[in-house]
């Protein structure tokens, strides 16, 4: 599309926002020189006097339209989430009629980039706006802005969002996070509730381990005993066995952190950003994998196994240990073996360490903002602070219990104050619990997570989550909402592009054995030429800058 006319656009949204917060300032004056009493003014779900627009349901014919993915349990049921249970209450309980539109699972990135590059936006959209990852927004949120893709949401936060507004201001912490170097709110944020910050590490078979008379692996050596047990002793063909989808290993930094690196950026013990890939002790990670590679302990097939190949190798005994998810691996796998095999039992096992006793120094660790499930309102928006409205009930009292626990009475009940489950969702003979939450809440999206919510059906899940906290990854983890300037952010692109295709492809030829180990210096010397001493000096000085904030 021709640039004057993307920009013409652009003013004449602006106009008409610019005209209905006018004429909604004006009605709001006339109602005011009328006089009120305390009874008159706005009240919340809790009966307190709060900001205008925040009483629910709102009084309103318009409606709009949100792209955001839709949940994959609930897809199970349901094709819109409108038509969920969940999605009616929301209606009801807000006075507003929203279209969604959701994005093909597979095809996410793609279709959020036609969407944008068409010019014919939604309302509000359900997306990473960080430009951290490689399906987030180019340029990351101060660039969304200034393309006149997004807005603001200062003054719209302030005025008709007092809910968020509440809580940014109680949480200095997640206020930083929640915005640009420059001060700009830019998103409705997913806010985690600290339970929910460590939900992926080590999982292993505990009925086999039991069979074998060996205990739970912590160290490197003690990995390599277990595995050649599974492999020669249980006939696993697979032991280690791990996804790997379009270039991304998911071990993550399980093994990797051993060595006191990453398999990405992390911070140093001294505060320092580095890129793991080119640490000299990274070679030692990948000549360790080389070895279990060459002996048939780690899969033969690792580059070709995606989400269900790993689903058929844990269930049917062709892997004995994996890197996954609390719910969606642990969890899953348990429930969907307990009436096959009721012996069959996994367990999360310490992120893997070359000393005994030493603390892992990395593992996965998440922060309280989730980008990816934030919502941001679109210069398109005919009524933003409409919007605005409708994103912050999630953050009133009323509609956090939606949000996270449903309908009171059909998903879920009080019991001395606290939300319980009720059968229809946690003994349904037919679902899982993560499927039948799905349709009477949103398991995901702009609003703060429940501390009293949990998602776990066996205790070995709790048990894992304690496990896998017990790392240093808070102090190493590098945030994935910093905020590099433009210029600095259209570097990055091109670097991170050419580094990524270049290292997954050695990464591979490592492990494999097609490339000996004695060029792993020339490696490094290769993706140096490609700018990644320039790509960490940007996000040191991103990292840097968010600090001041």
């Amino acid at each position: 599309m021709d640039r004057r006319l993307r920009i013409g656009k652009i003013l004449i949204r602006r106009f008409k926002a610019a005209v209905s917060s006018v004429l909604l300032m004006s009605l709001i004056l006339a109602g005011c020189s009328t006089g009120s009493t305390e009874e008159d003014e706005p009240k919340d779900q809790a009966g307190a006097s709060s900001d205008i627009g925040s009483t629910y349901p709102l009084k309103t014919s318009e409606g709009f339209t949100s792209w955001e993915a839709l949940n994959n349990n609930a897809v199970t049921f349901y094709s819109n989430l409108a038509e969920t249970p969940f999605g009616k209450a929301l209606a009801e309980k807000t006075g507003v009629n929203v279209k969604y539109v959701h994005p093909n699972d597979q095809q996410t990135k793609e279709q959020f980039n036609l969407m944008i590059a068409s010019d014919e936006l939604p309302d509000t959209i359900e997306y990473d706006w960080t430009g951290r990852s490689a399906g987030s927004y180019p340029g990351g949120p101060e660039k969304a802005i200034k393309d006149g893709v997004i807005l603001e949401l200062n003054d719209l936060i302030d005025k008709y969002a007092p809910n968020l507004k509440k809580k940014l201001e109680a949480d200095k912490e997640l206020d930083k996070m929640v915005k640009t170097d420059s001060g700009k709110y830019y998103v409705f944020p997913m806010i985690r509730n600290p339970s929910g910050l460590v939900f992926r590490g080590p999982i292993i078979r505990k009925d086999w381990l039991d069979d074998l008379n060996l205990p739970v692996p912590t160290t490197i050596a003690e990995w390599e005993t277990t595995l050649k047990a599974f492999k020669d002793q249980k006939g696993a063909k697979a032991p280690l066995s791990v996804t790997y989808t379009g270039g991304n290993f998911e071990i993550r930094d399980a093994f990797i952190g051993a060595y006191h690196t990453s398999n990405s950026f992390y911070i140093d013990d001294e505060g320092k950003v580095k890129y793991g890939p080119v640490d000299p002790q990274y070679k030692d990670f990948l000549a360790l994998f080389r070895k279990w590679f060459a002996e048939g302990l780690f899969d033969k097939d690792f580059a070709l196994t995606d989400g269900k190949a790993l689903d058929n190798k844990i269930l049917t005994g062709q892997t004995g240990a994996t890197v996954s998810l609390l719910s969606g691996g642990l969890g899953k796998w348990m429930d969907a073996m307990k009436k096959q095999d009721p012996k069959f039992k996994l367990v999360g096992a310490p992120y893997p360490t070359v000393k005994k006793g030493e603390v892992p120094f990395t593992g996965q660790r998440d922060f309280k903002y989730n980008p990816g499930p934030s919502k941001a309102i679109t210069t398109a928006a005919k009524n933003p602070e409409l919007v605005a409205k409708w994103l912050d009930y999630a953050y009133s009292d009323e509609g956090a219990m939606l949000f996270n626990f449903g309908i009171e009475g059909e998903s879920y009940s009080m019991d001395n104050g606290t939300p319980v489950y009720t059968d229809l969702i946690k003994n349904n003979e037919k679902y899982s619990l993560q499927q039948m939450v799905s349709q009477y809440s949103k398991p995901n999206g702009p609003y703060e997570a429940d501390e009293r919510r949990n998602w776990n059906t066996f205790p070995e899940q709790d048990e894992a989550v304690k496990i896998w906290s017990n790392t240093d990854a808070e102090k190493h983890t590098l945030p994935a909402f910093l905020t590099p300037t433009d210029e600095e952010s259209k570097e990055l692109g091109k670097i991170l592009t050419d580094v990524s295709n270049y290292k997954e492809e050695m990464f591979v030829k490592f492990i494999v054995g097609k490339e000996p180990m004695e060029n792993y210096d020339a490696y490094v010397t290769q993706i140096k030429k490609l700018g990644i001493d320039r790509a960490v000096e940007i996000y040191q000085n991103a990292l840097d800058r968010y600090n001041e904030r």
